[in-house]
């Protein structure tokens, strides 16, 4: 078996996985949404302490696993800094102690292996990572062999329904709070115009759209409940749309066979029913990752760790926080 840490942002999550079934054993994840949520966003310090309490309480619960295992796998890129401080440094300490190999990951794999888990993986294929830190359309060829396609310029697609959802009042974390809204809103009733939909260029921009909401928000002044609906189901409209219309053309482009989202905004059911019909129009097979895994999670960072131990992939220690970071 392999045991698995995950500390980038939020979320202290720890998972044992056995490397021939694939099979997931153990998962736990401690959540730290409630208290981030007074601040309107992750706030990096109280999270690399939160996490130092919440990984040694879940680490507790595996101790019964320690005889089968044969790694420790842990994200260590990308992330906040001091909060993968806080999964390398258990990784590193139970490495030594159980005298086992040490694989680094990297946090997007982790995503990209989550359409795999508990079953084989399937190469090729063209991947929507959408998160609150990332807006990636990859390449996947097979096994560490990814080309990036296209990304944003500058807020990510997650990071947009965060903002919105702050600036309506309405909460932390915005994905969720947003969908939920738009259930009730009209999609219609704000005219926003879609990202980039005359440039030429493969590529998302979420900022704009966000200034159009804060100006919107500014003109009605007092919002209803029911503004507050309509705003956000038309804001999702666009912003799913603009990822539509630049995923069209690169199927017009490519040849493509497989397709998948993942990434923690990739639980959007407004964005999967979208992303659906273009697949159904396009003759694309559509491979979605459970709803219980698209968040940040220690399972998906050991469905990886399969393939890397299986490779060989160990790191040194003194590499696994200053190696050169991959570039897709």
């Amino acid at each position: 078996m392999i045991l698995t840490i995950e500390s980038s942002c939020d979320d202290s999550s720890i998972a044992i996985t056995e490397i021939k079934s694939k099979k997931v054993v153990f998962h736990k994840k401690i959540s730290q949404e409630l208290e981030h949520s007074v601040y309107g966003g992750v706030v990096p310090e109280l999270a690399a302490r939160l996490h130092a309490k919440a990984l040694p309480k879940i680490l507790e619960e595996t101790k019964e696993f320690f005889p089968n295992l044969k790694a420790i796998g842990v994200t260590n890129e990308p992330g906040l800094s001091v909060t993968l401080v806080e999964g390398v440094m258990m990784a590193k300490a139970l490495s030594i102690s159980l005298d086992l190999p040490l694989i680094a990951i990297n946090h997007l794999y982790g995503h990209i292996y989550s359409l795999f888990i508990e079953k084989e993986e399937v190469f090729p294929q063209v991947i929507l990572l959408v998160s609150g830190g990332h807006t990636q359309v990859i390449e996947g060829r097979g096994f560490d062999d990814f080309a990036l396609l296209a990304s944003t310029m500058d807020d990510s697609f997650g990071e947009s329904f965060d903002k919105v959802s702050k600036m309506l009042g309405l909460g932390y974390p915005g994905g969720p709070i947003v969908e939920k809204y738009s259930m009730s809103g009209d999609v219609n009733r704000f005219n926003f115009t879609v990202p980039l939909y005359h440039s030429p260029k493969i590529a998302f921009s979420y900022s704009g759209l966000k200034n159009q909401v804060r100006l919107q928000i500014l003109e009605l002044g007092d919002l209803s409940e029911q503004d507050k609906s309509d705003i956000c189901a038309s804001f999702q409209r666009v912003a799913v749309e603009h990822i539509l219309h630049k995923l069209k053309k690169i199927f017009k482009t490519k040849k493509i066979k497989n397709f998948s989202i993942v990434g923690g905004a990739s639980a959007n059911l407004y964005l999967r029913e979208k992303i659906e019909k273009l697949c159904i129009e396009f003759g694309v097979k559509l491979h979605l990752t459970e709803l219980k895994y698209c968040s940040d999670n220690a399972v998906m960072i050991g469905r990886y760790a399969i393939e890397a131990y299986n490779r060989g992939k160990f790191i040194k220690f003194d590499e696994i926080l200053s190696r050169p970071r991959v570039n897709l």
